[in-house]
């Protein structure tokens, strides 16, 4: 059994949405050891406590996980791969930020400290292996995100009253503002609609949509943060499924919406459609443009074949994410 270190945000347990490090360290464990950092609030005390691990363990680890984001957390990954280096262990950084291409960008050399020397880069999705790719980097691994697909009860509803559920964390990247102004729209258009909100407050950004939607007199469910058995019990009575983001990659929210069988109605942008084939398994929009969401999730109310169709394919395609599916990837990779 192979000796792995993981190094992540662990924040669940302080009230921030399960993180690759929590969901996937847990399904290595399977056929891995697997140590992970780290759970501290605190930055600086989470740097020292990842730190920590690498150091501790550098004479019995045999690979480190790093997930690697394009914000602040950039840094985690490359003062880790610097230890890494340092103490000739094999490191894999996980490419998560669908906005990564601006590290690239404009930070070449801090990139290329951190993906030059890596064992393997892994991405989630074919969107950030092409960006990759494209800035010269070819030891990339496509392994995507999974699920456990039998926990996913696929039911394809009809869409009378629409009922739609936002799913993320309530920050400006996701923008859960859009979400608002489209239910907005909906009902001065004359439809009866209803809007459900998941995800756990990042800054403080629930309050102000919480304030926008009373200055809109909309009445709006913020659930908060919920585990993934509350928010699948209320998607039961969603039957829309909207993504505002404005920058993205391959979100395993998306995933699970679609295994549960509730159509997609989604920005387009960064990976979003390496994953959601446009009127094939779900319909695609500009970010930002509040009439090309509400017309979209009127035409699936208004046309049920079109509906259909989405949902049956896109259950099809999201049972290929099926971790048993992924898992021989992630022990071929770590073997």
């Amino acid at each position: 059994m192979k000796n792995v270190l993981y190094i992540g945000n662990a924040l669940s347990n302080k009230g921030k949405t399960t993180t690759s490090v929590e969901s996937l360290g847990a399904k290595l464990s399977e056929f891995c050891a697997v140590k992970i950092a780290s759970n501290k609030s605190n930055k600086i005390l989470r740097l020292l406590d990842m730190m920590k691990l690498v150091v501790a363990n550098r004479s019995s680890a045999e690979y480190v996980l790093i997930d690697t984001y394009s914000t602040t957390n950039f840094y985690y990954a490359l003062i880790i791969a610097q230890l890494c280096k340092l103490f000739k262990i094999k490191y894999v950084p996980i490419l998560h930020g669908g906005n990564l291409e601006k590290r690239l960008k404009n930070n070449p050399k801090l990139c290329r400290l951190i993906f030059n020397k890596s064992y393997k880069l892994v991405s989630p999705s074919s969107f950030l292996k092409s960006v990759f790719q494209n800035y010269g980097y070819d030891n990339i691994e496509y392994i995507p995100n999974s699920i456990e697909i039998m926990d996913f009860e696929f039911q394809n509803k009809d869409i009378e009253t629409i009922s739609l559920l936002w799913l993320r964390s309530f920050a400006s990247i996701y923008n859960p503002e859009l979400a608002i102004l489209v239910l907005e729209t909906l009902q001065l258009k004359g439809y009866k609609a209803e809007l459900t909100m998941v995800g756990p407050d990042v800054g403080g950004l629930m309050n102000r949509i919480k304030s926008l939607a009373n200055d809109k007199n909309l009445k709006v469910n913020f659930a908060g943060k919920l585990s993934k058995q509350q928010w699948i019990t209320i998607s039961k009575n969603c039957n829309i499924f909207i993504n505002t983001t404005n920058f993205d990659n391959m979100p395993v929210s998306l995933i699970e919406a679609m295994a549960l069988g509730l159509p997609i109605v989604s920005t387009n942008v960064g990976g979003i459609p390496f994953l959601i084939s446009n009127n094939e398994d779900g319909l695609l929009v500009p970010p930002n443009d509040v009439a090309a969401m509400t017309n979209e999730i009127i035409k699936l109310k208004n046309d049920k074949k079109l509906k259909d169709k989405l949902v049956i394919n896109a259950r099809n395609k999201v049972e290929h994410f099926d971790w048993k599916t992924i898992k021989p990837k992630w022990q071929s990779l770590l073997s």
